[in-house]
């Protein structure tokens, strides 16, 4: 099988819960001896095997082979890469079958991170995410005083439409929003815009 390690949590001695989002399962895992075998880490993504223990109440996590990236070696893609996956365990721990939408944008994005800015990749990769599961307002109207959006657009966290005035935040151009949520593009954003939705993005997804 093989699937990204969205979470690990220390346990007794070196023994790690390692949380592993699969194509269609969320599986909470154990792992013997962790600082002893294989390194693993949050955002790598991971072939393993699972074996049944009738004495514990999650499988144990086995022949671990890490499947690099071409920028695995990037400290700066890979913070940030790192930081977007472990967003992942909040929003999805409450599940054990997830559908597979999720590795295949997880692996669209390793292909986008390869060829543009991290930030800016992420961002675009998470407004799909809020397309598919439906949380993508586009119908532009302000979440706070539910009156439409026609000029000037802030962004709340979820990327949730507000007016400006409502929350006193950056304001975007609508046709900027407008270009995200519909393009899914960021090509008119500037670098700064980009920090700035960045920021909304790590308060959770």
């Amino acid at each position: 099988m093989q699937g990204f390690i969205i979470d690990i949590k220390p346990c007794r001695d070196d023994d790690l819960i390692v949380l592993i989002l699969s194509d269609k399962h969320l599986y909470s895992t154990y792992r013997f001896y962790g600082a002893r075998h294989s390194t693993i880490n949050i955002g790598y993504k991971i072939d393993f095997e699972l074996e049944s223990n009738y004495k514990s109440t999650i499988p144990r996590l086995k022949d671990v082979m890490h499947l690099g990236f071409p920028w695995i070696f990037d400290k700066d893609k890979l913070y940030l890469w790192q930081r977007f996956l472990k967003l992942f365990y909040p929003h999805l721990k409450d599940i054990e079958e997830v559908d597979p939408f999720y590795c295949k944008l997880l692996n669209e994005l390793i292909s986008s991170i390869s060829k543009q800015n991290a930030k800016r990749a992420i961002c675009q990769a998470y407004i799909k995410l809020l397309e598919f599961e439906g949380r993508l307002h586009n119908d532009y109207i302000c979440l706070l005083c539910e009156v439409p959006i026609e000029h000037e657009v802030s962004l709340v966290r979820s990327f949730m439409p507000v007016h400006p005035n409502c929350t006193f935040s950056k304001k975007f151009d609508f046709y900027k929003i407008q270009e995200l949520f519909e393009d899914k593009s960021l090509i008119s954003f500037s670098d700064d815009e980009v920090d700035y939705l960045w920021k909304i993005l790590v308060q959770g997804i």
